[in-house]
Parts: C-alpha cells; sequence; structure tokens
C-alpha cells in the first residue's frame, strides 16, 4: 500500500466526485484507514463514480477520460501492482503496451524483424471505442482463471460499475472500463489476451501495444483472409467492434504505427518517424513555447520536459 500510495502521489491527477487534491490523502488516511481496511476485507468497499473528462485528441476528436477519487485510485494502484504480478508472466510475448520493461520502442523493433524476415503485408486492426466497450462479464470470466479470492473480483467488479458523474449527474456504467484509472490498462490487456492467445493458436505474426494490434503475413491474399477472420472472432467471440473505416490490409512503408513507419528496403527495414507524428510534435512545441499564453520561463521549461520526456 505504500508503494501504491508513493505511485498516486507522484502521479498527480484532478480531483474525482469528492473534490480530494492528492496532497490531502496522506492526512485523510491517518484519519479513516481503518474504516477502509476493513471494508476491503469484508468486502464491502464501495467506489465512488467517476468523473467524465473530455481531452481533445490530437488527430482530432475525442478521448473520454474517467477520473477515480484519488482514494479509488489508491485502491486500484494496490490491486494492479499485485495483480500484474499474477497476469504479467502468462501475457503473450507480441504484448508490449504497459507491461514492465516493454514499450512502443520494442514493438516496433519486433515489427521490423518480421518485416526484415518477408513478411510484407500488414494486417492494420483499429478497434472501436475499445475501452468504452469492454464486456464486463467476459473480462470477469477471465479475471476468475487467476484470481480465487471473491472479495478481489468482487472490488474489481464494484469499479467497473462504479458509474460515471457527468454534469453533476450520475450515469450508470453497463460496460467498459474507464481510462483515467489505474486498474483499465491492466484490464485491457486481460480482455485483449483473449486474441494474443487466438493470434498465436493460429501461428500468425503480430504485434500489440494495448489496443492497437497489426498482424504481418506474406501475400495481400493472406492478409485480406485474415483481416477478415480476425474481424469477425473479435466482433462475434469477443463482442467488439472493428472500425472498418481506419482498419486496413497496406504495406508496412505506407502505414503509421506507433508513431512509426518503415523503409521499403530488400534487407533490413530502417525505422522512421512518421512525417504525421512529426507534424503533431512540431505543432504542440509551438504551442508550448508561444509567448501569447503569458507563462513564465520556468513554466514553460517544465511543461515542455514533461511533454518531451512523454513523447519517447
Amino acid at each position: 500500500m505504500r508503494k501504491a500510495l508513493q505511485r498516486v502521489r507522484a502521479n498527480k491527477g484532478a480531483p474525482g466526485v469528492d473534490g480530494m487534491c492528492v496532497n490531502r490523502l496522506p492526512a485523510y488516511l491517518k484519519r479513516h484507514w481503518p474504516k477502509i481496511k476493513q471494508a476491503l476485507l469484508e468486502g464491502t468497499y464501495d467506489p465512488l463514480p467517476v468523473l467524465r473528462k473530455e481531452i481533445p485528441k490530437d488527430t482530432g476528436g475525442i478521448r473520454l477520460l474517467g477520473i477515480p477519487t484519488v482514494l479509488d485510485r489508491l485502491i486500484q494502484q494496490a490491486v494492479g501492482q499485485i495483480l500484474q504480478r499474477i497476469w504479467d508472466p502468462v501475457f503473450s510475448e507480441s504484448s508490449y503496451g504497459f507491461r514492465p520493461e516493454r514499450g512502443p520502442q520494442q514493438a516496433i523493433r519486433s515489427a521490423r524483424e518480421y518485416v526484415a524476415n518477408g513478411y510484407r503485408y500488414v494486417v492494420d486492426l483499429d478497434l472501436s471505442k475499445f475501452f468504452d466497450r469492454v464486456h464486463h462479464d467476459r473480462l470477469m470470466s477471465r479475471l476468475a482463471t487467476r484470481i480465487h479470492d471473491k472479495r478481489v473480483l468482487k472490488l474489481i467488479r464494484s469499479f467497473l460499475t462504479a458509474g460515471v458523474m457527468i454534469g453533476g449527474l450520475e450515469e450508470p456504467t453497463y460496460e467498459g472500463t474507464p481510462q483515467g484509472g489505474p486498474l483499465s490498462p491492466l484490464m485491457s490487456n486481460v480482455v485483449l489476451d483473449e486474441l494474443d492467445k487466438e493470434l498465436e493458436k493460429r501461428g500468425l505474426r503480430f504485434v500489440r501495444y494495448a489496443d492497437d494490434c497489426v498482424i504481418y503475413v506474406k501475400s495481400r491474399q493472406a492478409a485480406q483472409r485474415v483481416m477478415g477472420s480476425v474481424s469477425r472472432f473479435l466482433e462475434k467471440r469477443m463482442r467488439l467492434k472493428v472500425n472498418r473505416d481506419k482498419s486496413a490490409v497496406g504495406r508496412p512503408w505506407d502505414r503509421k504505427y506507433l508513431g512509426f513507419c518503415m523503409t521499403n528496403t530488400r534487407k533490413r527495414p530502417m525505422i522512421r518517424i512518421h512525417w504525421k507524428t512529426i507534424k503533431r510534435f512540431r505543432k504542440r512545441i509551438r504551442e508550448i513555447t508561444s509567448r501569447n499564453r503569458g507563462h513564465s520561463l520556468s513554466q514553460v521549461m517544465k511543461e515542455l520536459m514533461q511533454y518531451l520526456n512523454g513523447w519517447w
């Protein structure tokens, strides 16, 4: 729990529906921890609804976040630390998102190896509103295969069904795992591990980072066949939605993955930052350093360093 508290304090973040800031959490725990601990042990802990936040995407559109209270973030973080140790060893070697010692750099290097070995057609699958469409019962069934404490399972379900506060009104949540909570990344990997296992069973070469999945094959005909069969699996078996407009069959040097693309070379392809990624990067740098914002030099440098550290 101490480690979870350190992580929550380091991540900071906005208050949830109760308005409590992260810096007030330690004092709150000193007064209320015995009661909170008892509720957790008895399986009666009741999380508050998440606060809806709309974040503009760099590519246009809106990303919906669900901000838990800082106390709920602490509990989620503590649970997630334990579950990560249970689940990570059984995750696919082709899964790179939200895992220790893994990241986008390793994902794109793995993709390059497939292309270098002759898998020069890519099936680019785009899942429509994945985090909003996660089926609760299917997720809980998968969790129950490795978690045998019913109190933990009940606690996780209570986070999934805690509801969302929009404009002061509470709405129920019947599906999805809200982006913004510490548990959400791990839950996404638990859900999509079913896809990973199916692709491995079929002997396919693939790379998955969170809900971004690309499959590498040796011919356009094979790519089209895989696109159809895997899309059916996702929609019929997993009850997810494939975005037909954004999903496509193509060549690795024509498609962007995690902000990168590859050169069309016979031997070993080179990894390049995609021009669209560079364009967004430059635009954001100009926004941060704009004189019209009226920020001090120290504020600009702090925001600039945060963006640069998160960018790579």
